[in-house]
């Protein structure tokens, strides 16, 4: 008898199989007891009626506890009454491990304490169906950049100093020396971009900084594609050519996921349709301006409410350019006609989701480098590496870093930042 995973039950119509699982939920009657069942591929339905099993497989069914794991017994059919399609007969059951007073029970929970339960929260169908959403963002990612000719290069976690300022950094003591949790694999992507021409990376990014918005964790995964020989127009291309092969993969392979989240998928089809649209900084303080925004003023950076107001006025994702630049990092290109933006962009998702990508085209001139690492206050000793790549053999060069949770967010339909990862660290949590 073959032992196989619910999710491959479509291949195996008609046969009895064995299956792995843990038991959901529960309901019977006095003839029949339906058991809910997941093995971390999908949820199935399986049917114990008490005329087909001996009394104690019945009695054992009835008696059965909320995530006891079990070896399940039985014949596999079609259920045209469930989206999954099929279930399980059951003639036969096996308890692998009790389970008592399981605390996350059918009905509603803080969100205190199912975050303190986040290693059994996990288990429940919505926060399942997310992160399945998570590992397709996750699988297609890698997709894309390898089809498109990238190198996945892995950016060093400690750093000795910080691409973005020094204000929201993790402190460590490495041996006699300062060291720094990495903020930013960026720098290092351009140095790699220099030997390799097209590369990425995938790994986490700490920022200390004290917020408690929906769309903030301290720790979190990003995507940064560094591009050598590549003007930001060009940039700009791949990043949406990126973001619409996430969406549509996304609806390709999570169908049944996105049905749990209730995620409207014909919203998520509009968002792989190309180009998307563009406004500049200027034109947005304006169009922010005409419609009742009197907080904003040329040179502020945009928050929640304004990057929602925009982003709605697309109803796609959209790129805001060219922001003002004093509020942006110190690597990035100058603006050849004007001194007061560079040359850079944000990704804002619609639906009020906010800003999944940032990417500028990089300063390439040494002088002009040096001279914004020192007005930044930044030491020159650290930096010294970064002004090595723009002594030999400089070129045009232009990147970006996309925000996996914030776009698992976004695609998930969900409403916190929290539930788009297994384990988030947040203002005041490090449990579990």
């Amino acid at each position: 008898m073959e032992q196989i995973q619910i999710i491959d039950s479509k291949n195996h119509v008609g046969e009895t199989v064995k299956i792995g699982a843990w038991v959901a939920n529960k309901r019977s009657s006095g003839k029949i007891a339906f058991l809910q069942l997941r093995d971390g591929t999908a949820y199935f339905q399986g049917v114990v009626v008490k005329s087909e099993v001996p009394e104690e497989v019945f009695q054992l069914a009835k008696g059965l506890n909320q995530e006891t794991s079990v070896m399940i017994t039985g014949e596999i059919r079609e259920d045209t009454r469930s989206k999954f399609g099929y279930e399980i007969g059951i003639t036969g059951i096996e308890v692998i491990g009790e389970s008592n007073e399981y605390p996350i029970t059918p009905k509603e929970h803080g969100t205190d304490f199912l975050m303190d339960h986040r290693h059994l929260w996990l288990r429940s169908s919505k926060q399942h169906a997310v992160m399945q959403v998570r590992n397709e963002i996750i699988r297609a990612t890698y997709e894309f950049f390898n089809t498109n000719g990238f190198v996945k290069i892995d950016p060093p976690i400690l750093t000795g100093s910080a691409p973005e300022g020094t204000t929201e950094l993790f402190h460590t003591n490495y041996f006699d020396e300062e060291a720094y949790l990495s903020q930013s694999g960026q720098l290092y992507m351009e140095a790699a971009a220099m030997a390799f021409g097209k590369v990425f990376s995938f790994g986490p990014t700490f920022r200390a900084e004290k917020s408690k918005t929906r769309r903030h964790l301290i720790e979190f995964w990003m995507i940064e594609p560094e591009m050598a020989f590549m003007h930001q127009e060009d940039s700009l291309e791949v990043q949406e050519k990126y973001v619409a092969f996430l969406v549509q993969n996304v609806l390709d392979n999570c169908d049944h996921a996105l049905d749990i989240l209730e995620r409207d998928k014909e919203l998520l089809k509009k968002y792989t349709k190309l180009p998307f649209p563009r406004i500049s900084y200027d034109d947005a303080v304006e169009l922010l301006k005409k419609n009742g925004f009197d907080d904003i003023e040329w040179g502020d950076d945009f928050g929640s409410p304004h990057e929602t107001f925009i982003a709605n006025s697309f109803e796609q994702p959209v790129f805001i350019l060219n922001y003002p630049k004093a509020i942006k990092p110190f690597y990035m290109k100058p603006h050849p006609t004007r001194d007061d933006v560079v040359i850079c962009a944000d990704m804002i998702a619609p639906e009020g989701y906010g800003e999944i990508i940032g990417g500028s085209e990089r300063a390439t001139d040494y002088e002009f480098l040096l001279e914004q690492i020192r007005q930044h206050g930044l030491d020159e000793k650290e930096y010294s590496w970064y002004l090595d790549l723009r002594k030999y053999g400089s070129v045009p060069h232009s990147g970006f870093g996309l925000g996996l949770e914030r776009t698992v967010t976004w695609l998930s339909g969900i409403e916190h930042v929290r539930e788009s990862i297994p384990f988030p660290r947040l203002l005041n949590r490090l449990y579990p």
